[in-house]
């Protein structure tokens, strides 16, 4: 299953165009996904934080479309959704000892959801990029691995919508 997953990724990665976002931006391999115009406007979906050595501050923020499926309660969540998580090394604040603010920005990392062009992978394309530029294609061949074997339940989204 393994190797085969990995082909059909290969495949679907010849001739793809990319999808959301910048038009001059490089595309994520495999997917061809690009980091979203605007998005930093986008609506907050929640924090994130994960037990581990990132230390990282994160937020997952959703276009209107995603937005609109998380209120809902939609899933799967429509053709069109696209979430962004953004990642920032965790510094104590210099005001008010015991708090964290960002630091420098680790990643930007980007769903989008086109059930057709993205079906080998649950409807999902994924891009992650580190200062602008998409992270190489071994790192893209394991996101949809971890969101099958973690949330495949949930249209294959960790984020819930903070209350």
């Amino acid at each position: 299953m393994k190797r085969s997953l990995c082909f059909l990724l290969l495949a679907a990665s010849v001739a793809m165009p990319s999808a959301a976002g910048h038009a001059d931006g490089e595309g994520s391999p495999i997917f061809g996904v690009t980091i979203p115009e605007n998005y930093r406007q986008w609506e907050m979906i929640a924090p994130s934080q994960e037990d581990g050595s990132f230390n990282e501050l994160r937020a997952i923020l959703g276009n209107a479309i995603s937005v609109k499926a998380y209120r809902e309660g939609t899933l799967p969540f429509p053709d069109g959704a696209i979430l962004v998580k953004l990642a920032w090394k965790r510094v104590p604040s210099p005001e008010f000892g015991g708090a964290f603010v960002p630091g420098h920005a680790t990643t930007v990392q980007i769903m989008v959801k086109d059930s057709k062009r993205y079906a080998f992978t649950g409807g999902w394309g994924f891009g992650r990029f580190v200062d602008g530029q998409p992270v190489d294609r071994a790192q893209h061949e394991t996101c949809f691995g971890c969101h099958q074997a973690n949330v495949k339940e949930h249209d294959f989204v960790f984020t819930r919508l903070a209350p």
